[in-house]
């Protein structure tokens, strides 16, 4: 355990740490039987990854704090905080303009299984286990039926500030998604031999533990990843990987979802053009 000595470092650092992508290019999969016979995986495929890449982008928003912050505060701050007034903003005018909440199996079976979406389908996420995601985030999404995708970080569980097992397990039973978010944030190109067990198959224990569901989407902190990232990610049995603003990888769909990082500094209307043209983009 001593190389994550620095993990209570990590807490504070993840605040005011920007996060970006390195694209990369691993080998796409399609659909075949696991040797159980009990889930669909992925069989490498040209023909499905086109049809992957054919599909339109599901916008999928990213919150980490919401809270309220001063102009003296820095720009990592604004960049990474929503004010609860903003949030509840945003939220009512997606609901206004007819969107719909959907989760990451709903997101998994469009891609690989072609199952259909509500008309205008939106994923809302939230990193870093922060408190106020549930106090907060949850009892404004509840206000419009909406459900949210939690990527949690599990060193934090329990700590002030951040989420107790008892509302992580609240969310849960209440329809939404816990998914993993690595033990300590540390980011997956610095990983090494039993580092990558550590990171991905002790959040996962820790989260199954708490929910009593499987646990088979991740985040990658800070949105980083790289070429040995994904295999490991697989073999692991994490069947979508989320990164952060720039666009997915070609050739890893699946492991590459694009999401948008909504900054404290845009008004509700802004956030809601910087979607409809973020995932308008041509992939």
């Amino acid at each position: 355990m001593k190389q994550y000595a620095s993990g209570l470092l990590t807490l504070l650092v993840i605040f005011f740490t920007a996060c970006s992508t390195n694209p990369v290019q691993q080998t796409p999969k399609d659909i075949e039987k696991d040797s159980t016979g009990a889930k669909p995986v992925v069989k490498d495929t040209a023909l499905n990854l086109a049809s992957i890449l054919a599909k339109p982008e599901v916008p999928v928003l990213c919150y980490h704090h919401i809270r309220n912050f001063s102009s003296s505060q820095s720009e990592s701050m604004k960049s990474y905080s929503v004010t609860p007034a903003a949030f509840a903003s945003q939220m009512k005018a997606l609901s206004d303009s007819g969107y719909q909440t959907i989760l990451p199996d709903q997101l998994y079976d469009y891609l690989v299984h072609d199952k259909s979406l509500p008309a205008k389908p939106v994923m809302i996420t939230f990193d870093d286990t922060d408190e106020e995601q549930f106090s907060i985030g949850s009892k404004e999404l509840d206000k419009y039926g909406f459900k949210g995708v939690y990527f949690i970080m599990t060193i934090a569980i329990n700590r002030p500030r951040y989420m107790s097992t008892e509302q992580i397990k609240l969310l849960s039973d209440s329809g939404n998604e816990i998914a993993a978010h690595t033990w300590d944030h540390h980011m997956v190109t610095k990983y090494v031999g039993a580092q990558w067990d550590t990171q991905m198959i002790r959040p996962r224990v820790k989260l199954e533990g708490i929910t009593g569901k499987p646990v088979r989407y991740f985040a990658y902190p800070f949105g980083l990843w790289n070429r040995e990232a994904i295999p490991e990610i697989k073999a692991r049995n994490y069947d979508l990987a989320f990164i952060l603003s720039t666009k997915r990888d070609s050739l890893n769909p699946l492991h590459t979802i694009r999401r948008m990082i909504v900054p404290g500094t845009w008004s509700t209307p802004g956030m809601m053009k910087a979607m409809r043209t973020t995932f308008n983009k041509a992939s």
